[in-house]
């Protein structure tokens, strides 16, 4: 397996994030732009948090609070789960399945790197195994 260091090669520089006094609304209109489920909370370039679609509907839509009312700061997670560049991806796939979270920041010495999602993870996974049954059909075949 590959370490996530790789799968954050494919989207350079794309590290979305907000601010937490930003209001939920913008942070909304970010994820709907860039198709993600999830942004980087950030305070003066320090990571204090991520905030998620399903912190939405549990603390906004569910509670009938207002998007454009709530800052980013009343709705994040703050106790933040993170992974080093070096770390493999069944090792991020059983930290995310064990602590049911979707997302993971991958932070080097306190700088975040980018952010994975159980989807680059699916993926990566998925496309190790067609290698390795595509290796041993051609190793039967021969």
């Amino acid at each position: 397996m590959k370490p996530v260091s790789e799968l954050l090669k494919k989207r350079e520089g794309t590290l979305w994030h907000v601010r937490p006094d930003d209001s939920v609304y913008s942070a909304l209109q970010l994820l709907a732009q860039h198709e993600v489920g999830a942004l980087v909370v950030m305070d003066g370039g320090r990571l204090v948090g991520i905030v998620s679609e399903r912190d939405y509907t549990r603390k906004i839509a569910l509670q009938g609070r207002s998007s454009k009312d709530t800052t980013v700061a009343e709705i994040m997670t703050a106790q933040v789960l993170t992974v080093a560049p070096g770390t493999g991806t069944r090792a991020c796939m059983a930290l995310m399945s064990e602590k049911k979270v979707r997302h993971l920041p991958v932070v080097d010495k306190g700088t975040v790197l980018g952010m994975i999602s159980i989807r680059d993870i699916m993926d990566d996974i998925i496309a190790d195994h067609e290698r390795t049954i595509a290796q041993l059909e051609s190793y039967i075949s021969t």
